[in-house]
């Protein structure tokens, strides 16, 4: 048939094999690299030791990027001996006021995740051997957002650094208030406000550090209410949204807008301090106010 005649022809001729003479590979059994032992930086892609990472205060070699930290490295790198002397309000818990669906589960992931019962920490301790109240918000636990307990903390830190006429340190991180309570959550910026009005009436320092992300109702309340405004570097600052923003007034915002270098150049901040001269920074401002405080 003419089909057979033309038919395609093969190029190359198949040789059968044999399945059992068929060389074996050795299989390579590839070792898991275990979990946490190194972080990529979000900004240049550089990869780090974990541990090199925490020696250098979780800020990156390459491009000096402040990775975050939990409260508990904060108080570390900050205090004497690593801790507080006295911790205040450690059993204060949130309940679920508006009996928002799914607050209670949330509330309870972000405690086992954290080993925190709220999204701030509070204390005295010593600063180069300078007593001082600190405070440090922590955005792992409701991405440190303020409810009820997060703000009578804060407000009693306040209370006590009024009554022992001690520097208030407040380090800030927070995505704002906590939508899932509400009007209560809201009233806690005029409450710590008026705090802060009292502690400054009776002429109690009070230094504000914000750190990255410090947005919303927190921002846009005490953190920035501070005698002397500091912040980390490349720290977002900020009300509202990008986005929103650019909406509303219809233009587009500069690049560096709501960073640290951005409010520090427009006069919304005293001082942008990088992580490893913090603790020098904050020691030496205490040390003016206690010299000053003598005089």
């Amino acid at each position: 048939m003419l089909k057979d005649l033309f038919g395609k022809k093969r190029k190359f001729a198949t040789v059968p094999t044999d399945s059992s003479r068929m060389q074996q590979v050795p299989v390579i059994e590839q070792k898991e690299v275990p979990e946490g032992l190194m972080h990529k930086c979000s900004h240049c892609g550089s990869i780090h030791y974990s541990k090199d990472l925490e020696k250098n205060l979780k800020v990156c070699k390459s491009c000096q990027h402040h990775f975050i930290l939990s409260s508990t490295e904060r108080v570390q790198s900050l205090l004497d001996n690593g801790w507080f002397i006295e911790e205040f309000d450690a059993d204060l818990l949130s309940n679920n006021p508006l009996q928002f669906p799914g607050y209670e589960e949330k509330l309870e992931q972000d405690k086992e995740k954290t080993n925190l019962n709220e999204a701030v920490i509070t204390g005295q301790g010593l600063l180069k051997g300078q007593p001082v109240i600190l405070g440090v918000m922590d955005s792992r636990f409701r991405m440190g957002s303020m409810g009820s307990v997060v703000g009578e903390k804060i407000t009693r830190a306040i209370e006590r650094a009024k009554e022992r006429k001690l520097p208030f340190i407040l380090f800030s991180a927070s995505g704002g208030a906590r939508m899932q309570e509400g009007m209560i959550s809201l009233m806690q910026m005029a409450k710590t406000s008026a705090a802060l009005a009292q502690l400054s009436n009776e002429r109690v320092l009070f230094i504000s550090v914000m750190t990255n992300p410090t947005t919303g109702g927190v921002s846009a309340s005490f953190a920035s209410l501070g005698d002397i405004n500091i912040a980390e570097p490349g720290a977002l600052i900020g009300f509202a949204g990008r986005r929103i923003i650019e909406q509303t007034i219809r233009q587009e915002l500069p690049k560096d807008f709501q960073t640290a270098e951005f409010l520090l150049k427009n006069g919304q901040l005293d001082m942008v301090v990088h992580r490893k001269e913090m603790r020098d920074k904050l020691a030496q401002l205490v040390a003016m106010h206690t010299v000053w405080e003598g005089a």
